[in-house]
């Protein structure tokens, strides 16, 4: 049997090495690419044409989920395995109506790792065996909470619960507002008032930081919110904040969303 060609996706460099390590180590297997940005992936997985990708659904450069979509549109598309940090069960049925073979949360036994690569190439696992797995996966998530985790594998980061709303409501990494948006959400949280003073003291802490302007900023959060009502996500949206607080037809200020996401940050003890 030919050696399993692999890319990993992912932007941790020390997940990245450790599984890339193992893996040039082990018989059966080829790294073909480690990625850490994911402008670059959709291109390497057109030149390598691997068999299966390993995926991280926080990847900067892009999110994952759009990454996904891409990789499962090409034609004789490789299959993917999504390892990643990101729990709740919006993110693993996501992924798999996007094209994910198999779900993985970090951290993770790299000999389950390889056990699942051989058994989706060698296409052994079932689809009722994927119900399965997507199943339990969504009960557990369910009992533990959206974002909640075992103690050993819980999300710190406040970056990170920030990037997994932004995911789940549909605002791509690529653009600028994913950053500045990030930004003041970040500010709101650690000074909840500044939202009082937008204008004044928000937009200009950000433009300071990015070596720009206030009114750019200004309108790179716009976009970046019309990004996610326009992309029609609006009940993904609403499960974020677990009420039915918009629809497609009334978009939020700046402002009421900096707002909101802080808040439902700062109830979640961040």
């Amino acid at each position: 049997m030919e050696n399993i060609k692999l890319i990993i996706i992912d932007d941790s460099q020390q997940m990245k090495d450790m599984i890339a390590q193992k893996f040039t180590t082990q018989n059966g297997f080829v790294v073909l690419e480690h990625i850490t940005n994911g402008t670059k992936a959709l291109d390497a997985i057109k030149q390598h044409k691997p068999d299966v990708v390993l995926l991280d659904l926080v990847i900067s450069g892009r999110d994952g989920i759009s990454i996904l979509q891409d990789i499962h549109a090409l034609p004789n598309a490789p299959k993917v395995i999504v390892v990643t940090a990101l729990t709740g069960d919006g993110f693993v049925c996501n992924a798999m109506q996007n094209g994910a073979s198999y779900y993985i949360v970090k951290p993770c036994i790299f000999e389950d790792v390889e056990r699942r690569i051989k058994d989706i190439v060698a296409e052994k696992f079932k689809p009722t065996e994927q119900q399965e797995h997507i199943n339990s996966l969504v009960a557990r998530f369910k009992n533990e909470g959206v974002v909640s985790l075992p103690a050993s594998t819980k999300i710190k980061s406040l970056d990170e619960k920030i990037s997994n709303i932004f995911i789940t409501v549909g605002i791509p990494a690529h653009i600028k507002g994913y950053q500045f948006l990030r930004e003041a959400i970040k500010m709101a949280v650690d000074t909840p008032e500044i939202v009082n003073s937008i204008t004044k003291k928000l937009y200009p802490n950000i433009a300071t930081r990015f070596s720009t302007t206030a009114s750019k900023v200004e309108r790179a959060i716009r976009h970046a919110i019309e990004v996610a009502w326009n992309r029609g996500k609006i009940e993904n949206i609403n499960s974020v904040f677990g009420l039915q607080v918009y629809n497609a037809n009334e978009k939020p200020t700046n402002g009421e969303f900096i707002a909101l996401v802080a808040d439902k940050m700062i109830i979640e003890g961040c």
